[in-house]
């Protein structure tokens, strides 16, 4: 494929993985891992298999269960997806967001990298709240 056409299609699937987060669609997030997904969230940790993050994404969404992301730019070159924007939702009833970016790498069709970078702070804090 030319590099336009792979930018094209690498858009659309992330765009489809951005959707299915909004809309907590644990089917349509899986579907669209690669086997040998890797996810890295903001602080670096790791997490390596589209089962392993099934389970990860079920976990963050019952922590937070109106977590969404909000794209505000984007920019695809090849497999590669950068975009800046939003993220956002409540954790035991405190409303939170925060500035994010995400890069995605897409292959043949599904996402085989998906790393965040946002400030935490927000969630920590909530978080540090709970009892022991």
């Amino acid at each position: 494929m030319s590099d336009v056409v792979d930018a094209v299609v690498s858009i659309g699937t992330f765009e489809q993985f951005v959707a299915a987060i909004n809309a907590h669609d644990m089917e349509a997030l899986t579907s669209l891992m690669t086997q040998d997904h890797l996810f890295v969230d903001a602080m670096g940790n790791r997490v390596q298999g589209a089962q392993s993050m099934h389970a990860g994404w079920r976990g963050y969404f019952a922590m937070c269960p109106d977590y969404w992301i909000q794209i505000r730019n984007s920019f695809s070159e090849r497999d590669t997806v950068l975009a800046t924007g939003e993220a956002g939702g409540t954790i035991d009833d405190v409303s939170w967001r925060t500035p994010a970016a995400w890069e995605a790498v897409i292959r043949g069709g599904a996402v085989a990298e998906w790393r965040v970078f946002a400030d935490n702070k927000p969630v920590y804090e909530i978080l540090a709240r709970r009892a022991p």
